[in-house]
């Protein structure tokens, strides 16, 4: 009989299955020469190829449009820790972000309770595995720390007597941002490893490194397409719960498969349900800037989705008021960025400033001083949720430019066609 196709195939191998069914039906056409003087022949030739082609087709109609890609995931949670007491809730937390991954469509790898050497082995088989894959994530529930800057997922059979025995006893946060890094569209780590360390209250600190041991993990600054997930804001300790999974972990389950939510939306989502959980005891916090393509883990929107109110800020009409009139929106402007910024840029010539003055009613100007300063240009801007776009319309008419920002204190981090820029709020 002509190949066919298997459920428990999956849909990640279409163009072996197509190879095979080719195969295994060459096979059929070749026993079917032997019959050269059965009249009926040719016809069953004709047959043969039909059936190849409509399986063939069925194969790749069936398989997932190739936008969606290869996503792979590595979950891990640590809990019987062997030199500090256990954890309670890392198993379950990790089996339970395991099952919704797999439900977004991840090949996820499970390990519970993983020493030095399975954490270190299961993060390189995922980096092969992430290489050119369309999304790859990292989930770690369990003891994370920081030591002089570096921060340190922790292993169930890591000792930490010292400081410096973390270089072979833990595995660095650097190291799995590398290995998630090769991505096409995401690198995601989330970590529910903020908790209070009691490794850290024993250690024996080393001269150079002495009081570099802080609480919950250390802030970081991801690189390209790689976001990381703290459940607690740098510096800071998250709670355990009194639930079947941490407070962190119970909104992210929440949140992560709601269809038609860009990523650093869900995330806000997540922050808000923490924070409303723990009575704004503990803020989750994302460190990490994507570019202007809008990343979906359950779906991207329906058309009814654009309409829904879940992804911006966006403050009900109040229950019973007259229709108004219509108007144009109000501009999409964070209130973060209104003000005026300012950054050096250096030069054959020299330096020169250049200021950028955003206004909330969604304009702009921007002028620039010093050798080779860029012509100065006005126009119309919008930003909203880490996305900005703008138009010139006097100086530099018909220009346009779009990118990501993240707006830290005084500081705005700003890329687009020029690159990434770090903006400082200006004093004029």
């Amino acid at each position: 009989m002509l190949c066919s196709v298997r459920r428990h195939w999956g849909q990640r191998n279409e163009a072996a299955r197509v190879r095979f069914c080719l195969a295994s039906n060459r096979a059929i056409i070749a026993r079917s020469e032997r019959f050269s003087d059965f009249p009926m022949r040719r016809l069953l030739r004709l047959i043969v190829a039909a059936a190849i082609a409509i399986v063939a087709f069925t194969i790749i109609a069936a398989a997932p449009a190739s936008a969606d890609g290869k996503r792979v995931a590595l979950v891990i949670g640590n809990s019987a820790y062997r030199n500090v007491p256990a954890l309670p809730n890392p198993p379950k937390d990790a089996g339970d972000l395991a099952a919704a991954l797999n439900r977004l469509g991840f090949a996820v790898t499970l390990i519970t309770n993983a020493s030095f050497d399975e954490m270190r082995r299961s993060l390189i088989a995922l980096g092969r595995d992430a290489a050119g894959a369309d999304m790859a994530a990292v989930y770690f529930a369990g003891h994370g720390m920081e030591i002089s800057g570096e921060n340190w997922l922790i292993p169930v059979d890591a000792e930490l007597k010292k400081d410096t025995d973390a270089l072979n006893e833990a595995i660095s946060l650097h190291s799995v941002m590398l290995q998630v890094s090769n991505t096409t569209s995401l690198g995601l780590i989330i970590l529910d490893a903020c908790r209070n360390n009691p490794f850290a209250t024993k250690m024996q600190r080393s001269l150079a490194l002495r009081a570099a041991v802080s609480g919950g993990l250390g802030r970081i600054e991801p690189v390209g397409n790689v976001l990381v997930a703290y459940a607690a804001r740098d510096g800071t300790t998250a709670l355990d719960g009194d639930g079947r999974n941490s407070p962190f972990t119970a909104a992210l389950l929440h949140n992560i498969e709601t269809p038609g939510v860009e990523v650093t939306f869900m995330f806000r989502n997540v922050r808000d349900d923490v924070m409303e959980v723990t009575r704004n005891e503990q803020q989750p916090f994302v460190y990490g800037s994507l570019s202007r393509k809008a990343i979906y883990l359950a779906g991207q929107p329906s058309s009814a989705d654009h309409a829904s109110t879940k992804q911006t800020n966006a403050t009900p009409a109040a229950a019973g008021a007259p229709p108004s009139a219509p108007h144009a929106p109000p501009p999409a402007i964070d209130p973060a960025l209104v003000g005026t910024w300012e950054i050096m840029v250096p030069s054959d010539r020299g330096l020169s400033r250049w200021f950028w003055r955003i206004m909330d009613d969604g304009t702009y100007k921007f002028r620039a001083e010093g050798p080779r300063a860029a012509p100065a240009h006005e126009g119309t801007i919008t930003a909203m949720s880490g996305h900005w776009s703008m138009h010139v319309i006097k100086g530099l008419a018909g220009y346009d430019d779009a990118g990501s920002y993240e707006v830290r204190d005084t500081t705005a981090v700003i890329t687009g066609k020029l690159g990434t820029g770090y903006w400082k709020r200006s004093l004029q």
